[in-house]
């Protein structure tokens, strides 16, 4: 059987892989995936035959990696975090089609929204939404109507690739626009390096998180109306309380 695994591998450490994505990255012979993702998958790289490229160029990866599999080698496209999640199962799904002989199987992982909140306490227990403020592939203003709408909506809200040497700004005008539906001492928090060496948090409010310096490993958590902050933990109640009241 030709197969291709699409294999999240979480955020970083091996306590973070699911045995699932243990058992594909110990069976496939041939590991693709963007050069620094390798020193994520740690000690499953010996022996095999290692497929890298480097950041811009993720279809041509993902089609080494159907070719390899189309060989007939069991190959793994690895991803940090989740690779349906701003990952590679989708362009690897989207180029399938031009090889119908490889069957693919898309492994979770643990997504930095959900290893970052369990960081900084409870912070998505209602309703949220994972918005990344990186324009490469989609429009500033498509990402500044989506933040509008959180606001609106009053979601908990995680933001992905907050801040990059070309894009100093974003984190800033994302708060400015939650700013008009939300409190300046709305609690919110961003972790840095998540389940990696170094990794490091910080809780703060909106108005702060507005001249964070933040970067492409930080995953920024800003609170909803209800949110707040317990100790150094942040909790978004889910309403059970009231619940019982009314009970």
């Amino acid at each position: 059987m030709k197969r291709l695994y699409v294999v999240g591998l979480g955020p970083g450490g091996a306590d973070y892989l699911t045995p699932q994505a243990r058992n594909a990255l110990e069976e496939c012979e041939v590991l693709c995936g963007y050069t620094t993702y390798m020193d994520l998958a740690g000690d499953f790289t010996a022996g095999k035959e290692l497929v890298t490229t480097p950041m811009t160029r993720e279809l041509e990866r993902c089609r080494l990696a159907l070719e390899k599999a189309s060989e007939g080698k069991t190959t793994a496209m690895i991803c940090s975090g989740d690779a349906g999640v701003y990952g590679m199962a989708g362009p690897v799904l989207e180029l399938s089609v031009q090889f119908p002989e490889v069957e693919i199987e898309v492994i979770p992982g643990v997504t930095a929204a959900l290893s970052g909140a369990a960081v900084l306490g409870a912070p998505l227990m209602h309703d949220f939404c994972v918005i990344s403020l990186s324009d490469l592939l989609t429009p500033w203003e498509v990402i500044e109507k989506r933040l509008d709408c959180a606001g609106a909506g009053d979601f908990s809200v995680c933001l992905y690739n907050p801040m990059s040497k070309k894009r100093r700004d974003h984190l800033q005008r994302a708060c400015d626009i939650l700013l008009k539906y939300r409190a300046p001492d709305t609690p919110c928090g961003w972790v840095r390096n998540i389940g990696r060496e170094g990794q490091e948090k910080r809780l703060l409010t909106l108005q702060e998180l507005r001249e964070a310096e933040v970067d492409m490993f930080t995953t920024v958590f800003i609170g909803s109306t209800s949110t707040r902050q317990i100790g150094e933990n942040l909790v978004t109640p889910r309403g059970y309380e009231g619940k019982q009241c009314r009970s």
